[in-house]
């Protein structure tokens, strides 16, 4: 005659309170530590290096140290480095600060950089910068409407960040409006607000509270 064994597996052992205690400490710890990746220095922690990048940022920007260059005080050398070229390229490129404006909108856009989008874009449409314009780079469109100058720059841009490279035809006709001193600056300029923001968006550097986000693409 067969026997049959009865189908009973085994209750799983709970969780002693000990051990749940622990899971959730760990898990509130790993919360916190990502939220102050790179927590802000406080100025009286500041290094004799901080200082003195600190003193060098207010001398030439006029304006007390913030945004990405609270990260980059940790390496106070590239902090002081990336001020020095974005003194350049925001205010003195040979494009222009109306098109540079456009150029951070469409690199913030493309890394999804919300505190780098939600300085810029005031600033953006004081320049000139129609809201049209940037509210469709905000959704992922191209934008309708753009002057010859604006779509020379959009299509320079968004090439460069998609495929890493620029055809000939979108170059030439960059080159032909800018000359080479305003493709280098073009590109530039793509490439410094692409390295702030690489830097928030590794450190997790929040906008301001209140501030709507950015939407994730792709959804």
């Amino acid at each position: 005659m067969t026997r049959f064994r009865p189908l009973i597996r085994p209750m799983p052992r709970l969780m002693t309170r000990p051990r749940l205690a622990a899971l959730a400490l760990a898990v509130c710890s790993l919360g916190a530590l990502a939220q102050q990746r790179l927590p802000t220095i406080a100025p009286a922690d500041y290094t004799a290096e901080q200082k003195q990048a600190v003193a060098d940022f207010e001398a030439a920007r006029k304006a007390p140290l913030s945004g990405p260059f609270e990260p980059l005080l940790h390496s106070p050398q590239v902090m002081t480095v990336a001020r020095s070229m974005g003194d350049y390229l925001r205010y003195k490129s040979a494009i222009g600060t109306t098109l540079s404006e456009l150029v951070i909108l469409i690199t913030a856009r493309e890394w999804t950089q919300d505190y780098e989008w939600h300085v810029h874009y005031p600033i953006a449409l004081k320049a000139g910068i129609q809201a049209g314009v940037a509210d469709a780079i905000a959704e992922g469109r191209r934008p309708t409407g753009m002057s010859d100058d604006e779509d020379i720059v959009y299509a320079f841009s968004t090439e460069l960040h998609r495929t890493k490279r620029v055809s000939d035809t979108t170059y030439a006709r960059a080159e032909k409006r800018f000359g080479r001193q305003g493709v280098i600056d073009l590109t530039g300029v793509n490439a410094y607000y692409t390295l702030l923001a690489m830097e928030m968006n590794m450190a997790q550097y929040e906008p301001p509270k209140g501030y709507k986000r950015l939407e994730r693409f792709p959804k």
